[in-house]
């Protein structure tokens, strides 16, 4: 594979494209992150549904990983006029932006899996 001129500077460098990396791995790095950001892909969800379907994802780290992505632009956060009160979380139309790269990623993953175990 290669990358095409528009990832690479004048020089033919691919610096930028290495800073662009690593902006977006510093923006879903983790192992939380990007599993929320799949989850709200499917549509709004409250706190409680997010973390029912993230195992292993406590509620103190999925705060922390709410507010990164609000504070990023990706989602946003509507309290609900409710008794009790909700907190619903959706993807804004910037978020909505990463589908294709995790799209990538699971076919990748699936793919891996596939000729890393056979199955």
């Amino acid at each position: 594979m290669e990358m095409s001129d528009t990832v690479l500077d004048e020089k033919g460098n691919c610096s930028s494209t290495l800073f662009a990396i690593q902006d977006t791995l510093d923006l879903i790095s983790g192992k939380w992150k990007i599993k929320v950001v799949s989850v709200l892909l499917f549509g709004k969800k409250n706190f409680t549904d997010l973390q029912r379907q993230i195992d292993g994802l406590g509620a103190k780290m999925l705060s922390k990983e709410l507010q990164d992505l609000e504070i990023n632009g990706l989602i946003t956060r509507t309290v609900n006029a409710t008794k009790p009160i909700t907190v619903t979380y959706e993807l804004t139309a910037y978020g909505h932006t990463l589908k294709s790269v995790i799209k990538e990623l699971a076919e990748w993953g699936i793919e891996h899996r596939h000729k890393i175990t056979g199955r």
